[in-house]
């Protein structure tokens, strides 16, 4: 039976049994491919008689309907894994989307926070308090070292040496790297040891840096909290996620000059392609200061 609408629902059966999918991907699926069987029969055409001009029709056909790359990409992917289906089953002698190469998506240029931005976010914690300490600590180690919340968090007293001022870090998939620390780290992480740290442990252990009230680790999400009450008291009226302090690092060490493979390695990327992201932030801004400073530029 080749009835296309009986395929396709033997085509969810398979990957709701024999490839456990989830109800909501298998509901995706369904809408990507029930889409398509639209088309063709908008258009006369049979799904065993696709070739790569066709699939180039059902493009376009996704794209004058507006569809976002993410989108268009996602469906391509369903009738891939649909036409593989197909080919298994000797429906089809071939899978004519392979051809069909997905729409690259746009990068989102990331967001970093100014200079002086960041020079009103570190002076505003009190350090007399034990939370104060402990916010400068967290700011100075997440803007200092350019790492991760969730690295962050998993920082062991351990993996500090003081002498080269360095911390191991476990980042994305357990992979280890040694980042660096300034001297005004290096100052709040010893006034943190000793004028915090046991004050918030109250006599439990812990292996961990960051600790919380009786808490032996404190959780990314309580990181945010504590960001998002620092912003609070301070007069930027942008929205400033814990991650932005990783961008900023990045983006500032590329406007002081610093080259492009150690951000990468100091930001832990596997692929340049992940860092570069950072000199188009690097490049408007230089180009916001050359508009602003030099003479032979109207204003």
């Amino acid at each position: 039976m080749n009835n296309i609408e009986y395929i396709l629902e033997k085509f969810i059966d398979y990957l709701k049994l024999q490839r456990n999918y989830s109800d909501y991907t298998c509901i995706n699926y369904s809408k990507d491919i029930e889409e398509y069987i639209y088309f063709l029969k908008e258009n006369n055409l049979k799904y065993d008689k696709i070739d790569y001009n066709k699939c180039i029709k059902y493009l376009n056909y996704l794209n004058n309907k507006n569809n976002s790359k993410t989108s268009i990409s996602r469906k391509l992917s369903s009738l891939r894994t649909f036409y593989r289906y197909l080919v298994q089953n000797k429906k089809v002698n071939s899978n004519p989307f392979l051809l069909v190469s997905s729409p690259k998506k746009e990068k989102k240029i990331p967001k970093f926070i100014s200079y002086n931005n960041i020079e009103e976010i570190f002076n505003i914690s009190n350090l007399e308090t034990k939370e104060g300490i402990r916010e400068r600590l967290i700011l100075e180690i997440l803007y200092g070292a350019g790492i991760r919340v969730s690295e962050l968090v998993n920082i062991k007293i351990k993996d500090i040496d003081f002498s080269s001022r360095t911390i191991l870090i476990f980042g994305k998939g357990s992979k280890e790297r040694i980042v660096s620390f300034g001297e005004y780290a290096e100052d709040i992480i010893k006034l943190y040891l000793e004028k915090a740290r046991d004050k918030f442990l109250c006599g439990i252990n812990s292996d961990y840096l960051i600790v919380g009230n009786k808490q032996k680790k404190l959780t990314t999400r309580r990181i945010e909290q504590i960001i998002d009450d620092i912003i609070k008291r301070t007069s930027i009226k942008l929205n400033i996620t814990p991650h932005m302090f990783r961008h900023t690092f990045a983006t500032h060490l590329l406007d002081n000059g610093c080259d492009l493979l150690a951000v990468q390695e100091l930001l832990g990327h596997a692929s340049l392609s992940s860092t570069e992201i950072y000199t188009h932030v690097s490049n408007e801004h230089l180009r916001d200061v050359y508009m602003k400073c030099h003479p032979r530029n109207r204003k």
